[in-house]
């Protein structure tokens, strides 16, 4: 009988293969054996059939015997032969997606072979798919040392890529992965496709594992095959913000802007630049500079034709216009720019998703129903049910729903795992969708999904601050669409309302809204108060007297106006034995450099300030804050979150009034609190009301029992009786809605 050949099946066993009835297919094998002992290749057989069976030591053996009285070049040979059967084998089971039996005969093809570079990538491939795949079993197999081993350019690129990906998302983010990505480098044949890869990797890398200096370092080595590429720069310029590595954040953002561009992409590398320079404080030379220029850019593009323009590069504009507010108090031109782009964004979303648009404008046959006896479907829509800002703020209106009056849709941008407010959030809706998860990061999936919920009114708690929520909001997947806490309005056409109160939005600000003024009757937030840990702070552990004044403020570095900065330093001048705290996110050596050079130049000490480090979660944080005799806010931008928590704490506040929202907002808390004192109208009243409260220690303590006192009779601290107000301009929203 002649030898069958040495990487196929004998044809007769075909029909055992198929029904997995591998004894028979086994037998038929010894029985060759029987009448030709010396044909290697039906012992390579007998042994795969004996592993498939889950009979390893067995196989082993089989082989193992066959070449035991072999000489070198013939085991040579025979080890090259019985590889390839086994990798054809492999193939056949991957194929047939019996991926646990592909992943067995790679594991014996490995004992075989162990420098296989083609084998070890299907097997890391594998390992990924049966959720095996461990930094220990990847270092173990040797894949980098054959990978760098590897002449340039030898490797099948395709499975080089699919190998990527698994490393990428299976392996825990450490060096390895940057090691392994590393290796790769000298054999890529087609940077798109290599970017394909690496690049949602690494967002998800950024944002959902929270590591964006590590993603940041992995398109550093994309750069090295591709240096200019706009999309790569961008995202690695936001990575390197969000990981407080400000510098070289914004030097890749100012790189990126210096690259020639469309003006679209011009508008984005000005906003990034813009960013890195807010975050990190202390450049506002730069900062005004820049804010100008990325505002004439933004306006030019507002009279341009963008019908060419990448879908995704139109949504970035929704937050292009984010820190304006931050620099100056200048309603007009802050919310003309902002409504102008938003107009512009909304109509590329709604251009490229115009088959969803024209579907979802549809009036649904739900708008029949009572809007007296009918429960409301409400769906909350952001990034920010979590440990946030805003997570802190709006679960009192969660909490307090009357759920015989609403059902509660919550819609997550991104899923938050061990995070105990994200927990909360998604336990207290009827629904959860979360989009990275059920949505596959599809705003328009998203937006799908919301719709076919049939959503009576959507609640937008992230503004602006994220371009995905804006995405999803311009496609308009709700009848009723309301912006509420997150920032100032949108200024998207497709919002209808956004929430306010009389005093951070009195009736003259409508004419610069597209959106109505939703103002409820005393204030547009309350809490019922937040969780207080245990101080971590003392005066003499900061060479302060218990005898001196302590004004602190808590702020994020991109609420660090100069102007103000310089009103503070003069409260601390007119106020002797008087020491200023300064708290918040930001480039530390920059900021110091700021405070002290302006403390300089009004004629205060620099020894009088002290530059703290963050606190060890949000409860301890608050504990701090009694260190202080008073909280200075910022201007234009004021504290929204820190005042809540600086009025909850009993420390008194001085706050600049002016135009816009965003420098509105301690004053309708301190007036829903009872609070008159420490509300300034101009920089001399700041100045005036800081330097009154630091002399006035018996003014500190009424001001102090009053806020105590207020916890049980303030708006502000209401959060039941703010959510029926809340829930009656729902009420009335769909009243009008349903008229209409």
């Amino acid at each position: 009988m002649a030898s069958i050949q040495p990487t196929a099946w004998h044809p007769e066993v075909t029909l055992w293969l198929e029904k997995h009835d591998y004894s028979k297919a086994s037998a038929y094998y010894e029985q060759l054996i029987e009448q030709e002992p010396e044909a290697r290749s039906l012992y390579w057989y007998l042994g795969l059939l004996f592993l498939l069976q889950g009979q390893e030591a067995e196989a082993q053996t089989t082989w193992l015997m066959s070449m035991a009285e072999g000489e070198a070049d013939q085991v040579e040979a025979w080890t090259a032969e019985l590889a390839q059967i086994l990798e054809t084998e492999a193939s056949r089971q991957e194929a047939l997606r019996n991926f646990q039996l592909a992943w067995l005969v790679r594991q014996h093809l490995r004992e075989v072979q162990p420098g296989n570079l083609n084998n070890l990538l299907q097997l890391t491939c594998l390992a990924a798919e049966l959720d095996r795949l461990v930094v220990e079993d990847f270092a173990e197999w040797g894949v980098i040392d054959a990978l760098e081993a590897a002449p340039a350019k030898s490797v099948d690129f395709d499975q080089l890529l699919r190998s990527l990906l698994s490393v990428l998302h299976h392996l825990p983010p450490y060096e390895i992965v940057v090691t392994f990505v590393k290796a790769a480098l000298p054999q890529i044949a087609n940077n798109s496709l290599f970017m394909g890869v690496l690049l949602p990797e690494a967002v998800s890398i950024a944002h959902s594992r929270r590591l964006p200096g590590l993603a940041a370092e992995l398109l550093e080595l994309y750069l090295q095959v591709d240096p200019n590429n706009l999309e790569i720069l961008g995202h690695q310029a936001t990575f390197y913000q969000n990981d407080r590595n400000y510098e070289r954040g914004i030097e890749v953002a100012q790189a990126r802007l210096k690259l020639e561009q469309p003006a679209l992409e011009k508008a984005h590398s000005s906003h990034l630049l813009l960013r890195g320079l807010m975050n990190s404080g202390g450049h506002w030379q730069q900062v005004l500079k820049v804010s100008q220029q990325h505002h004439q850019i933004l306006s030019q593009l507002t009279i341009e034709d963008l019908a060419e323009a990448h879908p995704s590069h139109i949504t970035r504009l929704f937050t292009a216009p984010y820190f304006f507010p931050y620099i100056k108090d200048d309603l007009k031109y802050n919310r003309t720019i902002q409504n102008q782009v938003m107009q512009l964004a909304q109509h590329g979303v709604q251009q490229d998703a115009a088959e969803q648009t024209k579907r979802f404008q549809t009036p649904r046959i739900t708008t029949a129903k009572n809007p007296s006896q009918s429960q409301l479907r409400i769906g909350y829509l952001s990034h920010c049910m979590r440990r946030h800002s805003v997570g802190w703020l709006a679960r009192w209106l969660l909490e307090h729903h009357d759920r015989e009056q609403v059902q509660l849709y919550g819609y997550f941008i991104y899923e938050s795992k061990n995070d105990s407010i994200y927990t909360w959030y998604v336990s207290q809706f009827d629904q959860v969708v979360v989009m990275s998860r059920d949505c596959d990061d599809n705003p328009v999936k998203l937006a799908e999904r919301i719709y076919q919920d049939e959503i009576d009114i959507l609640i937008d708690l992230d503004s602006i601050t994220l371009d995905v929520t804006c995405q999803v909001l311009a496609l308009k997947p709700a009848p009723i669409q309301v912006t509420w806490l997150g920032w100032d309005a949108a200024g998207i056409p497709a919002i209808d309302y956004f929430l306010a109160d009389p005093y951070v939005l009195p009736d003259w600000a409508q004419e610069y809204y597209p959106e109505k003024i939703w103002r409820l009757p005393q204030t547009y937030i309350a809490v019922d108060g937040f969780e207080v840990g245990v101080p971590t702070l003392r005066r003499d552990d900061l060479d302060i007297p218990a005898d001196a004044t302590v004004y602190l403020s808590a702020q994020r570095g991109f609420k660090r106006h100069p102007d103000t900065t310089r009103l503070q330093m003069q409260i601390l001048k007119e106020v002797p034995d008087s020491y200023f705290l300064i708290k918040g996110i930001g480039d530390e050596r920059s900021l110091q450099k700021f405070f002290t050079e302006i403390a300089a130049s009004v004629g205060v000490d620099p020894n009088r300030l002290r530059f703290l480090p963050e606190a060890l979660g949000e409860g301890v944080h608050r504990a701090n804050l009694a260190i202080a005799d008073i909280v200075l806010d910022t201007f234009p931008y004021n504290g929204a979150t820190t005042t809540l928590e600086t009025l909850w704490m009993g420390v008194p506040l001085v706050t600049r009034v002016g135009d816009q929202f965003a420098s509105r907002n301690s004053y309708t808390m301190l007036v829903n609190a009872g609070i008159s004192e420490g509300i300034a109208w101009s920089d001399d009243e700041y100045v005036q009301w800081g330097a009154r409260l630091g002399l006035n220690r018996d003014l500190r303590q009424q001001i102090h029992w009053k806020l105590l006192r207020s916890r049980q009779t303030a708006p502000l601290w209401n959060g039941k009786a703010f959510t029926r107000e809340v829930e009656n301009a729902y009420r009335q929203m769909w009243q009008i809605y349903c008229n209409s």
